[in-house]
């Protein structure tokens, strides 16, 4: 069954129906965080959050989302403005127009792609190589019709295989073979209409952002949306602003990884909040801690369940949220309005240090080397060995407990480098 959200959009009442496991995956991992009454963001407390002018109060609401997580069946209306995709203070009216705008942009890019490719919109999901495709039709009406002059497809005019074409089309099959392997133990992607519906917003996102395209992991990412999202549009708005925080992660260039960034934060933490673990790490020959580049990109989506991973995220957003735009917090809502890794920041500001400027996901990764602390120094005699461990955690920590840590690590790690600088 399906209504209508506050905002317009339509959502499932029975969100947490979309999260059953599948009856034969025996290895899916456990959920561990409990929301607890009172704690977690509730229906009541989310509507009770607007005023007469249905302009939210925020900070209501981070406070809540920091302490327990959000309801699942207010979910999707929440990360639109955890997000940044609706600013709290915009009217009712002013955020459907927005949607509206949107959903009209996402056809329109939707058109430009399947013009290109009939796959797009068609629920289809592909896993061969769209240029060999293309290819052997354009030898096959070549044959047909008695000319040896191949042809390149034309789109409005204008010669479609063109160089950005060409890689939008040879990335296609990527994504698809990625889909087919995202979340199959959920009961969800048991739709083949589901798993249509990831492929395309995926494919739409690679011709929108070209310089980025599409990397794996990107998947992971976007899948939880189409999950919590009933319209395509909102939920590929919703992507653009989750990689609107972690794009740089998947720039590369010929010398470096994006996520080689993240990953050299996480060694500054390391070094500086326990030193003896770092140096064990750094003599087993994991020092750069590449070991952890699945962690940074696709956030905690193998360390967690499919659950505990949208709490992580959201309880990590409320506590990295910062008003835009902000003015001098001591004068002003800012640093109200934060959340505590945020107000951490504000209160304490960044140093040279390359740590202090770390999201909270760098925090998360050390607060969970720190809480396998003593199994690393033990039981570790190599890298393969450290790989083994962190595989071994899935399903076993407490994202609430989790980000708990992180906030301490920060506030630590902050004032400790503040007195060294």
């Amino acid at each position: 069954m399906s209504g209508l959200g506050r905002f317009g959009r339509r959502v499932s009442e029975d969100l947490d129906g979309h999260y059953t496991i599948r009856p034969d995956v025996p290895e899916a991992p456990p959920s561990r965080f409990r929301p607890k009454v009172g704690k977690r963001l509730s229906p009541r407390a989310w509507h009770a959050a607007f005023n007469k002018s249905n302009q939210l109060d925020l900070a209501r609401v981070i406070t809540r989302i920091q302490r327990g997580g959000i309801d699942p069946s207010i979910r999707a209306e929440v990360w639109e403005f955890l997000l940044g995709a609706f600013p709290p203070e915009s009217t009712n009216e002013a955020r459907t127009a927005l949607r509206l705008q949107r959903r009209k942009e996402y056809a329109k890019l939707k058109e430009t792609c399947q013009s290109m490719d009939s796959a797009v919109g068609s629920g289809q999901v592909v896993t061969r190589p769209r240029i060999d495709e293309d290819l052997a039709a354009s030898r096959k009406r070549d044959d047909e019709s008695g000319s040896s002059d191949s042809q390149p497809i034309r789109t409005n005019g204008n010669v479609a295989m063109e160089e950005n074409v060409k890689k939008w089309k040879m990335i296609l099959h990527q994504i698809g073979l990625d889909v087919v392997r995202t979340d199959r133990m959920l009961q969800f992607y048991e739709i083949p209409q589901n798993q249509g519906r990831l492929w395309d917003i995926l494919a739409l996102y690679a011709w929108y952002d070209q310089e980025i395209g599409y990397c794996q992991g990107m998947s992971d990412l976007c899948s939880p949306l189409v999950v919590l999202f009933t319209d395509d549009a909102d939920a590929f708005w919703v992507f653009e602003r989750i990689m609107s925080r972690v794009r740089p992660n998947f720039l590369c260039t010929e010398t470096a990884v994006g996520v080689q960034k993240q990953l050299e934060n996480l060694a500054s933490i390391m070094r500086v909040m326990d030193p003896k673990l770092h140096q064990h790490l750094e003599q087993l020959g994991g020092g750069d801690y590449i070991f952890s580049f699945r962690m940074v990109m696709v956030l905690f989506r193998r360390e967690f369940s499919f659950a505990d991973t949208l709490y992580l995220w959201e309880m990590m957003w409320a506590s990295e949220y910062v008003p835009a735009s902000p003015k001098d917090w001591k004068n002003s809502k800012t640093y109200s309005y934060s959340g505590k890794f945020g107000k951490q920041l504000l209160k304490i500001g960044t140093t040279k240090d390359p740590g202090s400027k770390a999201p909270m996901a760098v925090y998360c990764m050390a607060a969970i080397f720190e809480m396998q602390r003593t199994r690393l120094l033990k039981e570790t005699q190599g890298l393969d060995d450290v790989v083994k461990l962190l595989n071994e955690i899935t399903g076993k920590v407490d994202p609430k407990v989790a980000c708990k840590k992180a906030i301490k690590l920060q506030k630590a790690y902050l004032q400790k480098v503040g007195k060294v600088t």
